[in-house]
């Protein structure tokens, strides 16, 4: 007879263990608790979404669509998609249930899983997660450096140094103006260009500026820069973006090469990059965003300006872990219950849902076990008290109050159990 397969998890997912939870509850609560502090809603939209709602506002020739959609057939023939990101999917849903008619702007937060088909690495998943905050319906250069400040707090919050690279791509018809002059001077070096630049250079241009190859960096270097380039609106913005930047004492570089692979950026786009210990900035990026004030008009909305940012929740926890930064988990319990014999088993029941009900932090272990593997478990959870129920206890109506820091023990009638918890855990 054959053995049977172990399953594994599918490559590029992975699990996330009991004893990873501390840190990524940290992470997850430092993130929503300052996007609630800035006065961000929190919305929740579907992991499922129309196919064409990426195509249009992530872009036909980008790689996330071209190479990097989970996109399949359901089984009425539509063609539908995993989401790859957020901002896509919050803007459809601004359209779909008329935010347009709330007071401006609506600032709105989401965190979740996001799924691109990717070669997984190190910091990259296919399932991976995400921490998003948008601000629609403001086109104040103010908006982009708070969408700045807010990403910049979290992650100096959660202990990490970092610095902003900034820069500005403009409108689309600068950009396509810019587009021309660098295709014009990446022609005579077609030969010197990696693979995926000579791609890019038909389909889109812009993302050979992040290539990380060495040939195609050197050639970077020399290529025209797009904020040489800048409409006066997209300049004034930007020096406006700036200037609120230095009022906020923020850390930030200047960085030609900050482009955002996505069609629907325009104007101000950044990224988040974690300091080394030497204190210099490295890259890859722990999270990043910018402004997308086409994008409501693309998905059949009307023209609304709007910004945002993604964290990307992967890539700052193992920059957590890095540097060994340590979280507590916080005490769930205050009161273990241990029961012997089957009838103490079936009241120990009614009595930790009773004491649950008043708001005591209470746990118990239904199973069978011997008295002392469950004060053994007791101990594991840390509680101050645990409660002895056997059956002399049952047929007494009684129950044996045990405090563990100091091992003594005193039976109490049940009717006095609570007024005996309160006066304990009080002390």
């Amino acid at each position: 007879m054959s053995k049977k397969r172990a399953f594994q998890t599918i490559r590029g997912m992975r699990d996330v263990l009991p004893q990873d939870m501390p840190l990524w509850k940290f992470v997850i609560d430092t993130c929503e608790n300052a996007a609630c502090a800035y006065g961000y809603s929190r919305i929740e939209t579907p992991l499922l979404e129309e196919s064409g709602l990426f195509v249009r506002s992530v872009g036909e020739d980008t790689d996330i669509v071209k190479k990097e959609m989970f996109t399949f057939q359901d089984h009425g023939g539509d063609s539908v998609t995993m989401r790859p990101e957020f901002t896509a999917s919050i803007m459809r849903a601004y359209i779909e249930h008329g935010m347009m008619n709330q007071p401006k702007p609506v600032k709105l937060f989401e965190t979740g899983a996001c799924f691109r088909y990717e070669r997984p690495q190190s910091g990259r998943f296919r399932q991976f997660h995400q921490f998003t905050a948008e601000i629609i319906g403001s086109q104040e250069a103010a908006a982009d450096a708070e969408s700045i400040g807010l990403s910049y707090a979290v992650l100096k919050e959660l202990g990490l140094e970092v610095v902003i690279q900034v820069n500005s791509i403009g409108t689309f018809e600068s950009r396509r103006a810019y587009v021309k002059q660098l295709k014009s001077f990446y022609q005579p070096k077609m030969r010197y260009l990696c693979k995926d630049c000579l791609a890019r250079i038909k389909s889109n241009p812009l993302r050979m500026l992040d290539c990380k190859k060495k040939k195609c960096v050197e050639m970077m270097l020399e290529a025209p820069q797009i904020i040489d380039h800048l409409d006066e609106e997209s300049k004034n913005h930007f020096v406006k973006v700036l200037e609120y930047l230095d009022a906020f004492d923020l850390p930030y570089a200047l960085n030609p090469q900050i482009v955002r692979g996505l069609d629907y950026y325009s104007k101000t786009v950044f990224e988040i990059w974690a300091k080394d210990d030497e204190g210099a900035a490295r890259t890859g990026a722990l999270g990043g965003g910018g402004r997308y004030d086409g994008l409501a008009d693309i998905l059949g909305g009307c023209e609304t300006p709007a910004c945002g940012f993604a964290l990307g929740l992967e890539r700052v926890i193992a920059k957590l872990k890095e540097k060994n930064v340590q979280t507590q988990e916080e005490q769930k319990f205050d009161i273990f219950l241990a029961h012997l014999g089957e009838e103490a088993c079936k009241r120990a029941f009614l009595i930790v849902e009773g004491l649950r009900a008043k708001k005591y932090r209470i746990t118990y272990n239904l199973c069978k076990a011997s008295l002392k593997h469950q004060l053994e478990l007791a101990n594991k959870f840390g509680v101050r008290i645990t409660l002895i129920l056997g059956e002399k206890e049952v047929s007494d109506h009684s129950i044996l109050i045990k405090e563990m820091d100091i091992g003594a023990q005193e039976s109490v009638p049940l009717p006095k159990l609570e007024r005996e918890l309160e006066k304990r855990l009080r002390a």
